[in-house]
């Protein structure tokens, strides 16, 4: 039996501690992903969904981004899988009565964990202008409503268009192409706040700003080095590859300022041993680094490698020196610039032993196979992209690149935040992509960059966007800066979102408001009156289908595909595109794929195979780089640390397991020990002490040093937590609000979260 959503918020005084886990997934596991299955969906319904999730004839966890073996078994998805699932194929409905009942200021006041359990909605709703209700209006009105809008636009640049990494190919690209068609490059998304450093870093050091592993590349491994990631609750089924490279032999290194729990044991929750023994063991070392201090750590680590290489027989050589001559540029700028470094003084910015970082080193030494990986720990950092690019240079002495077992593995964790890339969602395309379209459609599209996520809000607090539309996703919950990003966003004259279910952007985002309620990725499809299907990327570049299975929770609900191209339709007719056809048959949209993006021809035939099929990856591929040189780039950076301030700490903002982004699905951690409430910030006893406060107590956290400007999020629970001294944690999007605006990652524009200077108020 189904239970009804709360009907009210639970009181943050229920909140309860206990010490944290040293192991993850198990039974509990189990149990907690069939709850939540049951009391959002059903049995029946529930049990259909399970059966699907991941599978060659079902659809794409709506999840992580993590890939699906070759060697599928029935059950392809893990506990937050489960989860997400069971959010999107729930029962509880959110339609025109719910809004009659709920006006918006009793909404605005509830959490998103309230505002996500209410259901799916269910109806197209219209609040206007001055109003402080939604009433429900018929798909014709909403659609002429952003038509009318668009058309009053002075210049297309001052439309905003969002995309979360949750929308297919085919919608990402059929929404890229309209919006290009309109005349603007305003497509900021949500890599603009997790992976960019990523895909800067990447495409300085080798290129191509995607991961250069597969999945059999984790479990041939001999060495995996895990930074700023914590896989146990953002991509549980990671933990199934690093038992089996594990059992293989490899070693595993974890670089994060808290324990996680499933890096320290894993209980694999379809095997015996894993319900009813201990488990595997998994990582072998653990270095808790202080925050922000990655890219101190790794120039060590590539100091100590070119000294240990100096004066060595070439049989000896540490470093690998025939790839790094013939595939490497910058070797002797960046030798050079290591030697010059203070080790002592990165030493102490790590805050590890001397020790730690020599058995580090040995480690990689021994190795022949290494992997780096690393998610937002690393990349939502004011030196994110150097500290990639540094992880780069270690890959790349040891020519750990380019072989089984061996390559530089970013994490992605939205399920189809790559592919939106790659289907065009960039605010900064590259020329050969509109060439492309320009080839393909007979449009020139604009040439201009466009507006990335923060760019966007500093337009929008400027009044200079009058639409702003958001494809999926959570943007006002998502963003830094929580109170400038929702002043922001009430300055637009309409905001236009397409979701599955109700949360804080359609509260806000607009004088006017739109919501569009659309299919899930569990849901059947049958636009046009056909059946369709779309096609999703995973982390590792594997393009496979995805379809829904399910009966869609309304009838009113249309496709993201749908309703992008009825927009496009109305906007500028079918007569050079005809979007009315590629509504009807995504097949369109696949042989244009085909045409413009590299990698994808013959796309409807290869996204048919079993499993898919790969993108190409010249690193990867055939060692070779796609660099002006070709060749990689060894790279010299320089490490600043953030200053914090006696009586301060360094804030980094993480998930908590009972959620996946900015989605609540419960109020507990289980991994960390927190029950009923999640207002809370993990300090170390001893600095808890010294600033005079101890676990228990109530405060305000208060971050004031970055501009001077004073951001207040009050009545947090501090939590006694064995994180690296000096630093603390908070779970987003709570503590989203005290991370300033201005506050980004140097060069790819990345909101700095994970790197906070904050104070505690009693």
């Amino acid at each position: 039996m189904t239970k009804p959503p709360p009907a009210s918020d639970p009181s943050e005084v229920e909140l309860t501690t206990r010490a944290p886990k040293d192991w993850a997934a198990g039974l509990p596991g189990v149990v907690a992903a069939l709850r939540q299955t049951r009391d959002q969906a059903g049995v029946r319904r529930g049990a259909r969904l399970l059966a699907r999730i991941n599978q060659a004839d079902g659809f794409d966890c709506p999840g992580c981004a993590w890939p699906d073996p070759d060697n599928r078994g029935h059950v392809e998805f893990c506990e937050n899988g489960a989860k997400a699932v069971a959010e999107e194929g729930t029962l509880r409905r959110v339609g025109p009565e719910f809004f009659a009942a709920h006006p918006l200021g009793d909404l605005r006041a509830r959490s998103d964990y309230w505002l996500g359990q209410q259901g799916r909605l269910t109806h197209p709703m219209f609040r206007p202008a001055g109003s402080d209700r939604f009433e429900q209006v018929s798909w014709e009105h909403a659609l002429a409503l952003v038509v009318d809008e668009l058309r009053r636009c002075a210049s297309p640049d001052r439309a905003v268009f969002y995309t979360s990494g949750r929308t297919s190919n085919e919608a990402a690209f059929a929404y890229q192409l309209m919006v290009r068609r309109f005349g603007t490059n305003n497509l900021p998304d949500c890599s603009n706040m997790c992976h960019e450093s990523s895909g800067v870093a990447l495409g300085q050091a080798i290129g191509i700003g995607k991961g250069s592993v597969t999945l059999d590349d984790i479990e041939q491994a001999d060495l995996l080095l895990i930074a700023g990631q914590n896989p146990g609750t953002n991509h549980p089924r990671m933990l199934t590859a690093l038992e089996a490279a594990k059992e293989r032999g490899a070693v595993i290194v974890a670089i994060n300022p808290l324990p996680e729990a499933g890096l320290i044991r894993f209980k694999n929750p379809q095997r015996a041993r894993g319900l009813a023994g201990r488990g595997t063991p998994l990582a072998d070392q653990f270095l808790q680094i202080k925050v922000g201090a990655d890219l101190a750590l790794f120039q060590l680590v590539n100091r100590r490698l070119v000294e240990l290489d100096d004066g060595v027989a070439a049989d000896h050589a540490v470093l690998d020196r025939a790839f790094i001559e013939s595939s490497c540029d910058g070797f002797d700028a960046l030798a050079a610039h290591l030697r010059g470094l203070d080790e002592r003084a990165l030493l102490a910015a790590t805050g590890l032993g001397v020790g730690e970082v020599d058995a580090l080193v040995d480690r990689i030494v021994a190795s022949e196979r290494m992997i780096i990986c690393w998610a937002m720990g690393i990349t939502q950092h004011r030196q994110g992209v150097a500290t990639i690019r540094e992880m780069a240079n270690t890959a790349l002495l040891r020519g750990a690149i380019g072989k089984p077992g061996a390559g530089l593995c970013p994490v992605r964790g939205h399920s189809n935040v790559q592919g939106d890339r790659t289907m065009g969602i960039f605010e900064k395309p590259p020329a050969p992509l509109l060439d492309a379209i320009a080839g393909r459609f007979a449009f020139e599209p604009p040439r201009a960059h466009g507006l990335d996520t923060v760019g966007a809000i500093h337009a929008l607090r400027r009044s200079e966007v009058d639409v702003f539309m958001s494809m999926g996703g959570n943007f006002a919950s998502a963003a830094p800066d929580t109170r400038a990003t929702l002043d922001a966003l009430g300055r637009c004259r309409l905001g236009v979102s397409v979701s599955t279910k109700l949360n804080r952007t359609h509260l806000h985002a607009g004088e006017a408001s739109l919501i569009l309620p659309c299919l899930g990725r569990t849901e059947r499809d049958r636009t046009g009156g056909a059946d369709q299907f779309v096609s999703v990327e995973d982390s590792m570049s594997m393009v496979h289908m995805s379809r829904g299975r399910v009966p869609p929770a309304s009838s009113e609900l249309r496709s993201e595909v749908d309703i992008v191209c009825a927009l496009a339709s109305r906007l500028f007719g079918d007569d050079e595109i005809d979007w009315s056809a590629r509504a009807d048959d995504y097949d369109l949209i696949r042989e244009d794929i085909a045409e413009v993006i590299p990698g994808c021809v013959d796309y409807n035939r290869r996204v048919r195979l079993p499993g898919g099929f790969v993108l190409p990856h010249p690193p990867r591929d055939s060692r070779t780089f796609p660099t002006a040189s070709g060749k990689a780039h060894l790279t010299c950076n320089h490490f600043s640390p953030v200053e914090v301030p006696d009586g301060r700490l360094l804030l980094q903002t993480v998930r908590s397991h009972d959620q996946f982004n900015t989605t609540i699905y419960g109020l507990d951690d289980r991994y960390r020990g927190i029950s009923n409430g999640r207002r809370v910030v993990f300090a170390h006893r001893d600095d808890l002490a010294t600033l005079g406060f101890s676990g228990g107590d109530v405060v305000d956290v208060v971050s004031d040093a970055h501009d001077g400007i004073e951001r207040r999020a009050a009545r947090f629970r501090l939590v006694e937590y064995p994180v690296a001294p000096g630093t603390c944690a908070a779970y987003f999007p709570e503590a989203n609000e005290l991370v300033p605006l201005g506050w980004v990652a140097d060069e790819s524009n990345t909101p700095a979260s994970k790197a906070v200077v904050v104070r505690f108020e009693p």
